[in-house]
């Protein structure tokens, strides 16, 4: 599943190993003695020089479809750029993300979209289903958390306007909420990613959620627009991949004057609603926003 979920590295086919011609060398040929005209005469070319030449044209045909072989493996395996999610030209600022892998799930429990689970109940643990953070980022510890991963209702309502906190509060404490998960960093080019899931009781619970909507004021970002660039991301997954289902982006308007944007990806799952935030001096990247909200909704697919 993996934008990964980001660009990885193709295997490279190992090259064939070359055997050693094991054809005798011929001795060493002493001059002829001279013929009847009193010129020497030309030893004649040993039988074993033959078989020499013959076992060297081989090795060189080996080395070739060697090499040959090497380059067409790579080419299989090294899939286009557009074909993977969120991703589009070489240089256009993506993060590498490590590979992602689903956290194991208690014996007999059935998968989030499976079939026998309507629900759509995640069963696998919360803190197993955040997305890691990217090659070179640090964590950020502007994001609080215990020391196994959860976040505390409070610590996570700090993302938010203060005059807008209790009012989320009451709703959270009375609309199914059972754990909160979160995970920060921040990447070398200044932006802050934290994303956190949070687990409701029934997914009835999460539809009722009212803190990822346009209307959320966030924490030094009043003022929230749709992300409209979304809608060619989510046009291209349908021809290139499974298309994110219960995502919604937005973005503050463009900051003036240097100062810092926030963007927030909403993604509803079954019983589980993820909230990331990006906050960056200037301007919040497009390509690295949707390619981290991409892959955390993969792996709560």
């Amino acid at each position: 599943m993996t934008e990964q979920n980001t660009a990885e590295t193709a295997p490279v086919a190992e090259t064939v190993p070359v055997a050693e011609a094991s054809v005798p060398l011929a001795e060493p040929q002493a001059l002829a003695e001279p013929g009847a005209s009193g010129e020497p005469q030309a030893p004649a070319a040993p039988k074993d020089r033959r078989k020499l030449f013959a076992a060297l044209r081989w090795t060189a045909a080996v080395v070739v479809f060697a090499a040959v072989g090497t380059g067409v493996a790579y080419g299989i395996a090294q899939p286009e750029r557009t074909d993977i999610p969120g991703l589009a030209t070489k240089d256009d600022g993506r993060w590498t993300y490590p590979t992602l892998a689903k956290p194991a799930l208690p014996a007999g429990a059935p998968l989030a979209k499976g079939p026998d689970n309507r629900a759509e109940t995640h069963y696998a643990p919360l803190t197993g289903l955040l997305l890691p953070a990217p090659e070179g980022a640090k964590p950020d510890d502007g994001l609080k958390t215990d020391k196994d991963g959860t976040v505390s209702v409070d610590a996570f309502l700090e993302e938010y306007a203060p005059d807008r906190r209790a009012k989320l509060k009451e709703g959270l404490e009375y609309g199914g909420l059972r754990q909160i998960a979160g995970r920060g960093w921040t990447t070398p080019d200044g932006t802050r990613t934290h994303v956190y899931l949070l687990r409701f009781h029934a997914a009835g619970f999460t539809d009722a959620f009212r803190g990822c909507t346009t209307n959320m004021q966030l924490a030094g970002a009043q003022v929230l627009e749709m992300d409209l660039s979304w809608r060619d991301v989510v046009s291209k997954q349908e021809r290139s991949a499974k298309r994110p289902e219960g995502v919604g982006l937005f973005q503050e308007p463009k900051p003036a004057n240097g100062d810092e944007q926030t963007k927030l990806g909403c993604l509803q799952a079954g019983d589980v609603q993820g909230v990331i935030i990006q906050t960056r001096k200037g301007e919040v990247a497009t390509v690295p926003f949707h390619q981290t909200v991409i892959l955390q909704s993969q792996l709560l697919g």
